[in-house]
């Protein structure tokens, strides 16, 4: 394999898995190997001119490394590049395979997958507009995604944002146009594909939708209040590896122990998209109920009822007992996991921080108390007021004109480059827009004479019973529109609707008229019935695993360019529930906030200009 189909293949299964197919050994393709000539070799590469290269020198010669090799591309190859290896008259017949694999995508999760692109936002939206590097990046982006569908034998209809245009004289800008290009990207591959894939759908299976980050700018910055996501945002985490100390062999010093919260761990599973509450309250029934079964456990715990101790008592207690099991083990994890996000919550004073968030999104706080908390709490981290005034620009872009924002970055004591960050959201909402300062550079439509303003709207039906978990991304909203049949056609064309007039004015379309607000509120409450179908009832996953209610009606693939957040994977799980139709989340990468504030600095950060814009 090469570097990259080593990391597609460590996404899908385990080195067992591979081991239990009778392969005995695995290796890069760029490292120098031992000739074992009498075995037979798998190569599974990209298909590029170097590891043709390397595939021709292994297999030409007299004496070629492998007896016979079986050649899989991870995705098409040129037909230069197929000419290139017939053409040696002694590798046809050591050749037991040559075939495209279609399998160039990372999957991050039953119902998700990135396609690696991580300096997408810098490439496509950044202010340099470097059209060579944009090309490329969109190219690499469209064949992994219609990778996805050959592997799954699916043929989706296509739709994407449409760029926005306010009115005729408004010049559209090349970013406005990347979902554009990209939806007729993964369009050619998916044309090749029905001529050249057997068996695959001529007719549309499924449904692909094609947005990019400037959709929602909060979701990837407010503090989500799940389990998996304050794991990845307040803990350091290296991917999904985390690093914990366990008791030490015979009574010796503690050991560290690297572990991975991923889906072979049925606690993790469980959890994941349980409110940090909620979660926090399960692992503790799930303590006391290990010791009530154990009769060990009830003698060293003595009379003491187990609702009188602590968490980490218990975990202490059952630590000592000689059955201290793998079952235990992942128990005790989750535990220390749990235990260690409260601690920071409670350190940090994350529930006001938290809470000001969802009042600012759902339009029950201002300004005013925006200063006011920055006035106050002055022992806030920088990296959760810089959230915060994210935030607060991306419901009030106005706010942060001129003198405005720099009077605002010296209450929250914030950097210069602070304030870059600030303005490159600006990259990801289109272009200022002089005349009509209302919208500002966010692309956001609001009522100018309302004082307070939202960016969610309120959600009937949507009981909360745990404290800020009232949040949701938009994506949530566009889903369910998609699958109710109302989302706008002007908005979000179709390519391969017949009344789409894509090969005539792919670019019409008009901005997205929201009344007032872009989300809307659910009744604020902190906990919740155990059976809700909220994706906070996380349980969900399991259950639905193995249900066919989710093949009640074709998938629903969603592509996010710029990055994913862990709240949009979560409400794909929700929505799969309640919908009974399986949604999966494509992006080009999954980032948690810091992450995604990394690659804001990246952009960089001059104002726009006439060579921004294309005529």
């Amino acid at each position: 394999m090469d570097k990259l189909t080593v990391k597609i293949m460590s996404h899908s299964c385990k080195m067992a898995d591979i081991t239990d197919e009778g392969v005995s050994l695995v290796e890069d393709i760029y490292k120098r190997r031992q000739p074992l000539p009498t075995m037979d070799a798998i190569y599974f590469i990209q298909p590029s001119r170097e590891n043709i290269i390397m595939f021709l020198t292994d297999m030409a010669g007299k004496a070629p490394l492998y007896r016979k090799a079986f050649v899989f591309f991870s995705s098409p190859i040129s037909r230069e590049l197929v000419v290139e290896i017939k053409k040696d008259p002694r590798v046809l017949p050591r050749l037991g395979a040559l075939r495209e694999m279609n399998l160039e995508y990372f999957a991050i999760d039953s119902q998700g997958f990135i396609t690696n692109n991580e300096r997408a936002l810098e490439e496509l939206f950044g202010d340099e507009e470097n059209s060579r590097k944009s090309v490329a990046c969109l190219n690499v982006m469209a064949t992994r995604i219609a990778t996805v569908f050959a592997s799954l034998r699916e043929f989706p209809s296509v739709r994407f944002r449409a760029a926005k245009s306010l009115d005729a004289t408004t010049v559209t800008t090349l970013r406005d146009l990347i979902p554009t290009k990209l939806a007729a990207g993964v369009w050619d591959c998916l044309m090749k594909y029905k001529k050249t894939i057997p068996n695959f759908p001529q007719t549309e299976t499924c449904e692909l939708l094609i947005i990019d980050r400037s959709i929602d700018q909060i979701a990837p910055v407010i503090h989500e209040w799940t389990y998996d996501a304050m794991c990845h945002d307040l803990l350091n985490m290296e991917g999904n590896k985390y690093v914990h100390e366990v008791p030490g062999k015979s009574g010796g010093l503690p050991e560290k122990k690297e572990v991975l919260l991923e889906d072979h761990d049925p606690i993790w599973l469980e959890l994941r998209h349980a409110h940090i509450a909620d979660a926090s309250e399960r692992l503790h029934e799930k303590m006391t109920g290990f010791i009530s079964k154990n009769k060990a456990a009830q003698i060293q715990h003595g009379s003491r009822s187990s609702g009188d101790m602590s968490t980490r008592d218990l975990q202490k207690m059952v630590q000592a007992l000689p059955q201290y099991s793998e079952q235990m083990d992942k128990l005790s994890l989750h535990v220390e996991l749990a235990g260690n996000i409260n601690r920071i919550i409670r350190e940090s004073g994350l529930r006001d921080l938290g809470q000001l968030e969802q009042d600012l999104v759902f339009g029950d706080a201002t300004m005013k108390d925006v200063i006011k908390f920055l006035s106050t709490k002055e022992d806030t981290t920088r990296e959760n007021k810089l959230r915060l005034l994210m935030i607060l620009a991306a419901v009030y872009p106005e706010k942060f004109d001129g003198e405005k924002g720099l009077n605002l970055m010296k209450i929250a004591r914030l950097t210069d480059e602070d304030m870059n960050v600030v303005n490159n959201l600006r990259m990801l909402g289109g272009q200022p827009d002089t005349k009509k300062r209302s919208t500002g550079a966010f692309g956001l439509k609001f009522e100018i004479h309302k004082k307070k303003r939202a960016a969610r709207k309120e959600r009937p039906g949507e009981e909360e019973k745990w404290q800020l978990s009232q949040f949701y991304p938009i994506i949530e909203e566009l889903i369910e529109k998609l699958t109710r049949n109302q989302l706008s056609k002007e908005d979000y064309p179709c390519l391969n609707d017949p009344s789409a007039t894509f090969r005539g004015s792919p670019f019409a379309g008009t901005v997205h008229q929201n009344p007032h607000s872009m989300r809307s509120r659910r009744t604020p409450t902190w906990a919740r019935p155990r059976g809700s179908d909220d994706g906070y009832s996380s349980d969900s996953v399991l259950r639905h695993a193995s249900s066919d209610s989710r093949k009640t009606g074709s998938q629903i693939f969603v592509f996010i360019i710029g990055g994913a957040t862990r709240s949009e994977l979560r409400v794909c799980h929700k929505l799969t529930r309640r919908l009974h139709r399986e949604i999966i989340l494509g992006s080009t990468s999954l980032d948690d906030p810091a992450q995604f504030i990394s690659k804001l600095k990246m952009l960089t950060t001059h104002e726009l200009t006439l060579d921004d814009i294309q005529i």
